[in-house]
């Protein structure tokens, strides 16, 4: 009889216990665990797949519009480098000054029956502008006639008694005593008559006064007092203002370390001015160079300079804000350059020149700058090619391609970095104006 072995009858009676068959069934249980991580592997590599895709596409695919760039080149603008006769200017900042301002009064009380000019209307020295009322002056001046007719009979009676009594000392009839007397009533008489003709003199003054008058040439302002008001000589007031403006000054600052040098240049003869607008942009006259101040102001730094412009078409008026351009020479066939073609290293200034389509960095001596432009003393020929955008992205030795700086201006409508000629209003921004340009470097 076979014993049952106990091991297995365990084992077949276990409710946990697994047989050749359970060890089966276990193994697709965990294959199946593996699919399901494979598929979620493959499905989130798809999707990241999916969602880049188009965004590489688009970065690779070229702008709408844009030029084909070949491989490994950067684009850069640039412009020829050239040759001009560049003016050498000091800019600062100033006002425009009447050369003379008089505020027109009435030198006698009345009344004030004629205005006969108009406001804005030009004028010239001693045309008539106003009446006062003259009767009450010239009453007066009848008066000190009748009083010098009067007093003019008395000295002539006296004189007739002085002969008189001359004769009749001598004579021995009267004393001399007598005579002296009569010789100084006389005298008292004379001096009556001439105060008489002096206040004659007066009221006829008077009566020139009642007809006020320009006292210069010049533009007529507004009218202070209408006719038909009494009018006084201690009106503050007056009765019209009168500013010269044909010729016109212009008064202008630049900073103390530009003071030698214009010294200097006006000992070579008279100096022009250029006056342009607010913005810098449109030259308003042309004049020059009248004086410099005699002491520098120790809170700003700056010396005053006035300068004279004959402002035929009334371009200038007083008060009005100008920017001023104080031309001190002339650089003839200067090699000139955009500013922006300008770099700055730790070696110094430098620009970028293309040959044989790569980029060369070439130091260079800025002489001065002017404006945009900026005139190169050494490093660059006439006619090298200067980039003028695009700097940022070169080295030398970079393969490039390039386009022409004045050319993609026009095509998009901005404003292009070539050099501008000379006396054009083309220049740098407003924070610049606050400093003297064109200083050497």
């Amino acid at each position: 009889m076979a014993i049952p072995n106990p091991s297995l009858q365990d084992a077949s009676h276990h409710p946990g216990a697994q047989g050749p068959l359970g060890a089966d069934s276990a193994k697709p249980k965990k294959s199946g665990w593996i699919w399901l991580l494979v598929l979620i592997v493959l499905a989130g590599g798809a999707y990241y797949y999916y969602k880049t895709r188009p965004s590489a596409e688009s970065k690779a695919a070229p702008a709408p519009g844009s030029r084909p760039v070949g491989l490994g080149a950067v684009s850069v603008a640039v412009t020829p480098a050239l040759k001009e006769s560049v003016p050498y200017y000091l800019s600062g900042l100033g006002s425009v000054t009447a050369f003379n301002t008089v505020t027109v009064k009435s030198r006698v009380d009345g009344e004030l029956q004629k205005v006969n000019f108009t406001e804005g209307q030009f004028v010239h020295e001693g045309e008539l502008l106003a009446e006062i009322d003259p009767r009450p002056f010239q009453v007066a001046l009848e008066q000190m006639e009748g009083q010098l007719f009067r007093d003019q009979a008395q000295l002539n009676n006296a004189k007739v008694d002085f002969k008189r009594y001359d004769q009749l000392s001598k004579e021995g009839v009267i004393s001399s005593q007598q005579a002296d007397t009569q010789n100084s009533q006389v005298a008292q008489l004379e001096g009556a008559v001439r105060a008489d003709q002096a206040q004659i003199d007066n009221e006829k003054l008077q009566l020139v006064y009642c007809k006020i008058t320009a006292p210069l040439t010049g533009r007529v302002g507004l009218r202070l007092v209408d006719q038909g008001n009494m009018i006084h000589a201690t009106d503050p007031n007056g009765l019209v203002v009168i500013t010269q403006v044909q010729p016109i000054a212009a008064i202008f600052t630049l900073p103390e370390d530009n003071l030698p040098e214009v010294i200097q240049h006006m000992k070579g003869g008279e100096l022009g001015v250029e006056a342009y607008s607010r913005d810098d942009q449109t030259r308003l006259a042309t004049g020059k160079l009248l004086t410099v101040d005699n002491q520098i102001d120790p809170t700003t730094g700056t010396v005053k300079l006035k300068a004279a412009f004959e402002n035929r078409d009334l371009s200038l008026w007083p008060n009005q804000f100008v920017n001023t351009r104080l031309m001190l020479d002339v650089r003839k066939d200067a090699i000139v350059v955009p500013l922006a073609a300008i770099q700055r290293g730790t070696q110094g200034s430098y620009v970028y020149t293309v040959k044989s389509g790569k980029a060369n960095m070439q130091p260079v001596r800025v002489d001065l700058t002017q404006g945009n432009i900026a005139l190169i003393g050494t490093g660059v020929l006439v006619g090298d090619q200067v980039v003028v955008d695009g700097q940022e992205r070169l080295q030398s030795g970079t393969p490039v391609e390039v386009h022409n700086a004045a050319q993609d201006s026009a095509t998009n409508g901005g404003s292009n970095n070539a050099p501008t000629p000379s006396g054009t209003g083309d220049h740098a921004d407003g924070a610049s104006k606050k400093k003297a340009q064109g200083k050497p470097h």
